[in-house]
């Protein structure tokens, strides 16, 4: 299993607010990209903090041996422990209030990627005709559209896209959606903050992707944001066996 991971603040803001690690465990990986939210410095802190605790957290709880509802547990444990640490930190000081993260974590094994997520961060299972998007953005945007109220075209370039419905660090509890991908000879897998999904379509990624070799690809992937005008920060992870 090999990963490459880049950021970058991009051409529009002041301050890279993603934060992006990637780790073996034994022969396995875990991956996680944040993207915080926050007057001042508060979503760097946030997204810095949600990482730091994320690993934390997973490494303490973590055995070679563990099933895969132990890792399932686990995964969700850790984004708990990230959440419960922002929200203090934010009512600790009324300068990070509102301070919150997206959050996006993957975890690789010899039989299964084990995806959990909070916020509009993504994860993709990279076939060899394009992107499957195994998350669900939490915004505004994908709310309205799952009521009918928008079409799939307007749902790309609804300005309420970026209105987050859930996240890590805002609220006391958090909910944490968590997929398992079963596979059984290899797996490829992207995650991202929407500095690239948000502005890049899936077909655009999937054509850089497909031509570029993997120790270019996350940096090949920050350009083409930056090329589109690199409107927010932007952060890549690629896992490939």
């Amino acid at each position: 299993m090999r990963f490459r991971f880049e950021t970058d603040i991009g051409l529009r803001r002041e301050e890279n607010q993603d934060a992006v690690r990637c780790e073996y465990f034994g022969h396995n990986v875990l991956a996680v990209v944040c993207d915080g939210m926050g007057g001042e410095r508060a979503g760097k802190e946030a997204s810095t903090l949600a990482l730091e605790e994320f690993f934390q957290r997973f490494s303490a709880g973590y055995r070679d041996d563990m099933t895969d509802e132990e890792i399932r547990k686990l995964l969700i444990l850790s984004m708990s422990a990230s959440n419960s640490v922002i929200y203090t930190k934010a009512r600790l000081d009324f300068k990070n209030f509102g301070m919150g993260t997206t959050c996006v974590a993957v975890f690789v094994n010899d039989h299964a990627a084990f995806v959990a997520n909070v916020g509009d961060s993504r994860a993709y299972v990279i076939t060899d005709t394009g992107l499957f998007c195994v998350t669900k953005d939490h915004n505004v945007a994908q709310l309205l559209y799952e009521h009918g109220d928008i079409t799939e075209e307007q749902l790309a370039v609804h300005p309420q896209k970026h209105m987050l419905t859930r996240a890590v660090g805002v609220d006391k509890t958090v909910e944490t959606d968590v997929f398992i991908i079963d596979y059984e000879d290899k797996i490829s897998l992207l995650l991202c903050s929407d500095g690239l999904s948000g502005y890049c379509r899936d077909d655009e990624i999937y054509e850089v992707i497909a031509r570029t070799p993997f120790d270019d690809t996350s940096k090949e992937l920050i350009n083409l944001a930056l090329n589109k005008g690199g409107r927010d920060n932007i952060t890549v992870a690629v896992i490939s066996d």
